[in-house]
């Protein structure tokens, strides 16, 4: 195991955090393991319980680890594997690769559509829609920041609604929405903003990848258009051409 030296100049908790991250990219904490306590590590280490916090804070910043009130810290899964389709549908995603596909609702509310946002729904633009942003997990790791926008009118009570059917398919069901299908998507990458960092639990000199998205119903009059904040280091797009 990566040991350290009390080196001038170098933090303990910053060469603590370096000697984990080895040890993870190294196998001997495997994905879903939960890293020593605070008391062995102190041990091991030789330093405080301040030291090892600011360590396994760093390390938690960094996406490589999550912390668990009453259970521990635990080592984060592997790198995601997100496949676009025609059918994209995130909790299927996770699910087909035995992830926990979690989500918080951060905003909801209704706004007129500024001209992207019309545009990409066909509508004019000032049109009421509704906007939801919310944060999406893979076993508790954060992984997408995303705003969606959908047309007001065609969806009445949609909190309610989504209250009580958060899986999105089922919400577009109630609505008489059978099936929908991705007709747009395209991908970018960036620096994140501060906000975005904060929320992705990642450094800001990181980038994370941009994906713009527009889904129809089988007439293909779009319901939803979408722009997600992926974690770069958590997630790889993959792309079936025999699925569009």
């Amino acid at each position: 195991m990566a040991e350290i030296e009390r080196k001038a100049g170098a933090t303990l908790w910053h060469q603590i955090s370096d000697a984990l991250t080895t040890e993870i990219a190294d196998g001997h904490h495997a994905p879903g393991t939960r890293l020593p306590t605070e008391p062995e590590l102190m041990r091991r280490f030789g330093v405080s319980r301040h030291t090892i916090r600011q360590a396994v804070a760093h390390l938690e910043t960094r996406g490589l680890v999550r912390a668990e009130q009453g259970r521990g810290t635990f080592v984060h899964s592997g790198v995601l594997d997100y496949a676009i389709s025609r059918r994209t549908r995130f909790s299927s995603n996770l699910i087909t690769q035995h992830r926990e596909p979690g989500g918080t609702l951060l905003v909801h509310e209704t706004v007129p559509a500024s001209e992207s946002v019309a545009n990409c729904l066909g509508l004019s633009q000032g049109t009421p829609v509704i906007h939801r942003r919310g944060l999406m997990t893979a076993d508790g790791a954060p992984i997408e920041l995303g705003d969606s926008f959908y047309p007001a009118d065609r969806f009445p009570d949609f909190q309610a609604v989504r209250q009580r059917l958060p899986k999105t398919s089922d919400a577009f069901a109630y609505y008489g929405i059978s099936d929908y299908r991705r007709i747009f998507t395209a991908v970018t990458a960036r620096v994140p903003s501060a906000e975005e960092a904060r929320f992705l639990k990642q450094p800001k000199s990181l980038p994370v990848m941009v994906v713009e998205k527009v889904d129809a119903d089988g007439n293909g009059i779009p319901i939803i258009h979408s722009v997600g904040i992926w974690a770069s280091e958590r997630v790889r797009f993959t792309i079936d051409p025999n699925t569009f």
